[in-house]
């Protein structure tokens, strides 16, 4: 019992650490979401996300390999406990304040809600302090015998090195998200269509007289009078307003792949409906990488069988020299994972999705 505990409490960590630290950018995004003013506001923490993300990852692909193959296990267990208590802690705050929906745990391989991360956590916790009575119990904490292992350790530190460098330096070396090459963005939108999600609103309402205060229902609210007649003392808590997921329709994140001219005029549709168009994502403009004619003219040369291109950002007049439009930063991060980055879509099919630095190797 106690090695097959080991086993699996060691390779769920090995796939938590290798999924993240395949696209470790975007578990630095989701940091970002934990640092942001709305979450825990330490705003100064989201300039060093991306090194918080890289030494995460380490820590978890490294700790998982040791507790599989059993090196310096006090240690091991010890600093994994930790871990766990530090994003079991992360988790319940997002679940019960309902700041971030999805933690990250598993990248974009496996999306968990906050409760679902919670307590995946403390199972994970409850586990690693079995293990360590079982071995306290049979005094194999401080069994040091991991000499022979140590070369494997060290090839599964380097391979873990070059998954992370690729991921950050590149793109991911495996693709987890919706927007993978191949995928039909004109079909992805039809089916969000053909079955959405639903979602009811609850009011949180206040009573005047007492101070009473309760969470009501969209229907409930409608169906009881005392709420909204004329004279009640019940009232509507402007901003509490809760929307609550009913039915869960085709998800996909291309639902939120929306496009926006300089006159405020979505056109997404003609814009997936173009033979073949360059779009050049940027979501932290101020921060952008070298931009500048020469890349331009490098990219218009490959413009000239009629194809277009557009810049794209969160704010209007980023890209000199090209058609600018707007789209939601959450959203371009959810494409990119590089400022500036190339999507080449032909008739709203992916085909090529590259940094510009790489994109222009080519």
């Amino acid at each position: 019992m106690k090695r097959i505990l080991r086993y699996i409490i060691a390779i769920i960590f090995i796939i938590s650490g290798f999924v993240k630290a395949v696209d470790v950018k975007g578990f630095s995004f989701k940091l970002e979401e934990y640092f942001s003013p709305d979450v825990f506001n330490i705003n100064f923490l989201e300039n060093y996300a991306l090194e918080i993300a890289v030494f995460v990852v380490a820590l978890e692909l490294i700790l998982g390999l040791m507790l599989l193959m059993k090196i310096k296990l006090k240690t091991t267990l010890l600093s994994l406990i930790a871990l766990c208590i530090f994003f079991a802690f992360l988790t319940f705050y997002s679940a019960y304040f309902n700041k971030v929906t999805d933690c990250g745990c598993f990248g974009d391989a496996i999306k968990f809600t906050p409760w679902q991360s919670f307590w995946k956590d403390m199972a994970l916790l409850f586990g690693l302090v079995i293990l360590w009575f079982l071995n306290k119990k049979s005094d194999t904490l401080n069994n040091e015998k991991g000499c022979l292992k140590m070369p494997f350790l060290w090839l599964g530190i380097f391979a873990s090195a070059y998954i992370i460098y690729h991921g950050f330096a590149h793109e991911p070396l495996i693709d987890f998200r919706d927007y993978k090459i191949g995928v039909d963005m004109n079909v992805e939108k039809q089916k969000i269509a053909a079955n959405p999600s639903e979602f009811k609103t609850s009011y949180t309402l206040k009573n005047s007289k007492t101070g009473e205060e309760k969470v009501v229902g969209q229907d409930d609210y409608v169906n009881q009078k005392q709420y909204w007649e004329e004279g009640t003392p019940w009232q509507i808590q402007s901003g509490k307003e809760v929307s609550i997921l009913v039915k869960q329709g085709y998800n996909s994140a291309i639902d939120h792949f929306k496009l926006e001219n300089a006159n405020g005029n979505d056109v997404t549709n003609q814009i997936l409906h173009l033979p073949k168009v360059y779009l050049v994502f940027s979501y932290k403009p101020e921060k952008m990488d070298t931009y500048d004619r020469d890349t331009i003219e490098h990219l218009e040369a490959l413009t000239l069988d009629g194809s277009k291109i557009f810049g794209i950002s969160t704010k209007p007049n980023v890209f000199p020299y090209v058609e600018n439009l707007t789209m939601d930063g959450t959203a371009i991060k959810t494409i990119a994972r590089s400022n500036p980055f190339v999507l080449v879509l032909e008739n709203g099919k992916i085909k090529e999705k590259k940094s510009l630095e790489d994109f222009l190797k080519h």
